[in-house]
């Protein structure tokens, strides 16, 4: 971020700045917790040590804080984006002609503009994002937390499998495409095949496996009415993960791939534009999440074929029917995602998601969806949860992933639409990512 380095506690160790400030104390602060409709009066926020330590000021701030004075500002949760591909946003036909360095040096410059959209935290479904992951974690580069998914998990002409039509299958010599040999899709058939790439990906250090059972709109041979992989497939990559104490996320968009992987043990479907009351009632008895996407759909990405334009149109029009449902039976166990691929533009846009839902939810629980609820959803990965602790919330205990706002976005969520001057303080892991204050803007 381009004014990370003159925020107090920005510098680190590794660019041979001085060492971040072990304690950060916002004054004045208005706070959106992550559960309440409504905001508190102005208080105080200590974090100590990457974890919030007091919300009313009772707590003493060690001699070395670092002090904000929020002004009145809202305070909230650092945002969770639980469907992103922060590796594959050059165009498909650039990804299949490089290599997978010109694909790192991508995704760093897209993490580092997730992190200044105020999404301290990701859950990527699909894409090389271990060595990014790691690059982060060290502090080499600026990003949000990933929850790595490894390479989406594809059947043959599935949603996933960008083979190109005059390659030959692998059943005779065929080979895999670049996007497979660079590890951002895995194309599987049979039991023993889904087997290996689960406990492949699981090896790397995926937190969740992510698995098309569906059609999908960025793929031209897959309409998205069709389901993939057979149950017994889904089963085994269920078991798998079950093994290693995680779960299956899965790609689909209607509801025979819904209910087929919802019965297989699958504990989040991804998209779900064109599911049923029944299959919708089924999830919710089984404890399912889900994770749907506004943005992506509301205008096609630049060079579409028409079939594929086509599918953009019927997941379109999917939008209504699946938040009408989720907000008139109370379904609680939903997520909040981008899913933008090959559109960097669009993703530095991400935060019109706030505004969209507005159409079926009030600002509060749009801003939860982002927050506690994507908490609890990143949390399902358990002892493979590579940040153990509470996100989404601001509560003693908490990670210390914060946004300082200017202005109130429960009243009027646009303003998050510009994070540039609206996103006055951004603190990831208790360390200040950027500070408007500081700067005396």
């Amino acid at each position: 971020m381009s004014d990370a380095k003159s925020a107090p506690g920005a510098a680190s160790s590794t660019d041979g700045g001085a060492a971040p400030p072990r304690a950060v104390l916002f004054s004045g602060a208005r706070v959106f917790d992550g559960r309440s409709d409504e905001l508190t009066a102005p208080t105080s926020v200590l974090i100590v040590d990457g974890k919030i330590v007091s919300v009313d000021g009772t707590e003493d701030a060690p001699s070395d804080v670092v002090t904000i004075d929020a002004g009145g500002r809202t305070l909230t949760p650092g945002f969770i984006d639980a469907h992103a591909h922060v590796m594959l946003q050059p165009e498909v036909s650039v990804m299949a002609n490089t290599d997978l360095a010109y694909h790192a040096l991508y995704g760093a410059s897209m993490a580092e503009l997730y992190l200044s959209r105020g999404y301290t935290t990701i859950r990527d479904t699909g894409g090389s994002t271990f060595s990014l992951k790691k690059a982060i974690d060290s502090g080499m580069t600026e990003g949000p937390r990933i929850y790595p998914s490894g390479p989406i998990i594809s059947q043959t002409a599935g949603h996933g499998d960008f083979t190109p039509m005059s390659e030959l299958p692998r059943l005779v010599g065929g080979h895999r495409d670049n996007m497979q040999r660079a590890g951002h899709l895995l194309v599987v058939d049979g039991v023993a095949e889904m087997l290996q790439a689960v406990r492949y990906n699981l090896g790397r250090g995926a937190s969740q496996i992510k698995l098309a059972v569906g059609g999908g709109c960025a793929s031209d041979r897959d309409p998205l009415d069709i389901t993939e992989f057979t149950a017994e497939e889904i089963e085994a990559a269920v078991k798998v993960a079950g093994d290693w104490n995680t779960y299956v996320a899965t790609h689909v968009y209607n509801p025979t791939g819904i209910r087929r992987a919802v019965e297989a043990g699958v504990r989040t479907i991804e998209h779900a534009n064109l599911i049923d009351a029944k299959t919708l009632e089924l999830m919710k008895d089984q404890g399912t999440w889900m994770c749907p996407q506004v943005s992506v759909y509301v205008t096609d990405p630049p060079g579409l074929a028409e079939v594929t334009k086509a599918k953009f149109a019927q997941a379109r029009e999917g939008l209504d029917t699946v938040f009408s449902l989720a907000k008139k039976t109370g379904f609680e166990r939903l997520g909040f995602g981008s899913d933008i691929i090959s559109a960097p533009d669009n993703l530095a846009r991400i935060n019109e998601e706030f505004v969209h839902r507005t159409k079926w939810f009030s600002p509060a629980e749009v801003l939860r969806q982002a927050t506690r609820n994507n908490g609890e959803l990143v949390a399902l990965s358990g002892p493979r949860n590579p940040y153990p602790g509470t996100l989404g919330v601001i509560e003693p205990g908490a990670l210390a992933d914060v946004l300082l706002i200017d202005g109130n976005p429960l009243d009027d969520p646009s303003i998050l639409t510009d994070p540039e001057s609206n996103l006055v303080v951004i603190v990831k892991d208790g360390k200040v990512a950027k500070n408007l204050l500081a700067d005396g803007k």
